[in-house]
């Protein structure tokens, strides 16, 4: 079902979404009460709640040294392969299939970690750890330095460390010509607001070239596509399911992947298991 969408303006410029305590806590809560449900992502919620706790403790121990970190990955590294190989040891038995062999040595950790950082990668294993370490230099305060990531003009990038966003979130007054949407960062989770009709990875503003798939299967999330450069970005709609957690969501309702791809359509950013 494609409906073309409600046309928004502009809201404010950016934010971000540190005002929630313990959000990793509430994403691990929410994959495991999605896990408990007989669904098709049953196995895939238990195996990403453990995932996230596995990040968890990374992300804690990274604002624990928070005096030590600089924003620059190589200067910070120590601290960031000694998380990393607990997390490697902590994820080995329940790794996602295709997963490469875990590096076991500190020369292969800080290439995979560096790689990961400098350049845009979708390697399981170096975002399991940036993804923590990255969040931990927002609620720190603490620019990231030395990515010089290239985007697409017209692309819209995190305004902290200039990641692509991951999934957007609609909240109640989104749904009026006063509102708009917020996109959540892929790797600092940081969110920023952003106008309704734009295409987040290419620009187009023509609203009968952006439109959207909804399904009651998942009627608090829809896919939001774009027919100039084929892309899409899933939506987490807060005002129909108040307690869905967007990345955890977004996650849980793989089926909308695999419908956008059978259409033709390229995600604007895989998520950290690969949808």
């Amino acid at each position: 079902m494609f409906v073309a969408p409600t046309q928004l303006f502009n809201n404010s410029p950016c934010g971000n979404n540190r005002s929630m305590p313990d959000s990793w806590q509430r994403r691990i809560d929410r994959a495991t009460a999605l896990a408990r449900a007989d669904t098709p992502s049953k196995a895939l919620l238990t195996q990403y709640a453990a995932i996230l706790a596995a990040q968890r403790t990374c992300y804690d121990a990274f604002v624990a040294d928070g005096e030590r970190l600089t924003g620059s990955l190589d200067r910070d590294l120590p601290d960031v392969r000694m998380s990393a190989a607990r997390a490697f040891s902590t994820v080995r038995g329940f790794l996602p299939a295709g997963i490469a062999d875990v590096p076991d040595n500190d020369a292969a950790i800080d290439q995979l970690l560096s790689d990961g950082w400098h350049a845009p990668s979708s390697s399981f294993l170096a975002r399991l750890v940036l993804q923590p370490y990255a969040e931990a230099l927002a609620e720190l305060e603490r620019p990231p330095q030395g990515r010089n990531i290239d985007v697409n003009t017209g692309a819209a990038v995190c305004p902290f460390c200039g990641g692509p966003p991951q999934v957007s979130v609609l909240r109640r007054d989104s749904g009026s010509d006063g509102g708009g949407r917020e996109l959540v960062c892929a790797l600092c989770s940081t969110s920023w607001s952003l106008r309704r009709i734009l295409c987040v990875h290419c620009g187009e503003e023509d609203e009968h070239r952006l439109k959207y798939f909804h399904t009651p299967e998942f009627d608090h999330v829809r896919v939001d596509t774009c027919e100039t450069c084929l892309r899409y970005l899933k939506a987490v709609d807060l005002s129909r399911l108040g307690i869905a957690v967007p990345v955890v969501d977004e996650i849980a309702s793989g089926a909308l992947d695999i419908w956008a791809h059978e259409h033709g359509f390229t995600k604007v950013e895989v998520n950290l298991i690969g949808l």
